[in-house]
């Protein structure tokens, strides 16, 4: 079998490494920083206490001096990634943790502004809620679309309303569809966060959010999470209650490989499981050995002879019929 979007014969989809290398000619660092938003399901706005899986950090557990202004940021974390790639000199900032877009569209300028221009930036990752892009924030996006490599990524995390109001996500999933819309109109590159592992949800259900999430938006990327049970989290009465089941290893090994085969293969695998602090993690404590789980999936697919959109439910983006999912 050979697979279009790869250079390395153990994978079998289509990398955002690979795609970075395509895109650059080389290897480019994304370098997190917090960006002083808040979320709107925490502030108030639409809810309090934030979603239910999320740290006091906003799920930015990882980066290096949140609290330093935003240049300061950006030097000390490509100072830490040089040691280990002292020749990197191309980089995308990422605005990982808490709503990017939850502010007045002066105050997110201004706050861009400082790191877009800084010396070897050459994109910008924009981590935010499907309703935090009001019209003017769509523009200022659609600006910077013109000016550099930029990508919105947009967090449904499921599309099942009872799973989003267990975890209050407090924004529905026909908002996320029409945000990537709306997004797509200036041709803004859209990747989506879905999390395997939510509470209630069956393997089937895991299977039918990618379904859903291909067919009924026109994304170019998606990052495919496993839930981490952390620290001083709400969610950690839904595991004391006996409403969460912890994946094992093998099942979500078993289902990542089920969701890679029906996404095209044009669609970029940003993610397939993600990082969390060892000291604040309750479980699964497996996915601390990230590169045993990625081997894992790649072993996986090379065992059923399979890869990335074997049984995709799309070529070319057209818009589906919207079911209502409960």
């Amino acid at each position: 079998m050979t697979f279009q979007y790869t250079d390395d014969p153990t994978k079998r989809y289509h990398s955002w490494n690979y795609a970075l290398r395509q895109q650059f000619g080389g290897k480019i660092f994304k370098v997190p920083v917090d960006g002083g938003f808040d979320c709107p399901n925490r502030d108030g706005t639409v809810a309090h206490g934030g979603c239910t899986f999320c740290s006091v950090s906003g799920s930015g557990d990882m980066i290096v001096a949140p609290s330093d202004p935003l240049p300061q940021q950006f030097y000390k974390e490509i100072d830490m990634m040089h040691q280990k790639w002292p020749h990197v000199d191309q980089y995308i900032v990422y605005f990982q943790n808490f709503t990017n877009t939850h502010a007045p569209v002066e105050v997110i300028r201004e706050r861009f502004e400082q790191v877009v221009n800084l010396p070897g930036v050459v994109g910008l990752s924009v981590g935010t809620r499907p309703d935090c892009l009001p019209p003017e924030v769509v523009d200022y996006l659609a600006e910077l679309n013109q000016r550099l490599y930029l990508w919105v990524e947009l967090g449904p995390q499921t599309t099942y309303e009872s799973t989003s109001d267990k975890i209050n996500r407090a924004h529905d999933y026909p908002t996320y569809v029409d945000a990537v819309a709306r997004l797509r109109k200036h041709n803004i590159n859209v990747c989506t966060h879905l999390i395997n592992g939510l509470p209630g949800e069956s393997l089937e259900m895991m299977r039918e959010n990618v379904r859903r999430t291909i067919l009924d938006s026109d994304i170019q990327g998606i990052k495919l999470h496993l839930l981490h049970l952390m620290r001083n989290t709400k969610m950690l009465r839904d595991y004391a209650e006996g409403h969460l089941q912890l994946m094992s290893k093998d099942d979500y090994v078993s289902v990542i490989c089920d969701q890679l085969e029906l996404i095209p293969q044009e669609i970029i695998i940003h993610r397939l499981t993600g990082d969390a602090p060892w000291d604040s993690l309750i479980g699964p404590m497996w996915s601390l050995k990230k590169w045993e789980v990625l081997n894992a999936i790649d072993q996986e697919l090379l065992r059923r002879d399979s890869y990335q959109g074997k049984f995709a439910l799309r070529g070319a983006f057209t818009h589906a019929a919207n079911s209502s999912a409960v």
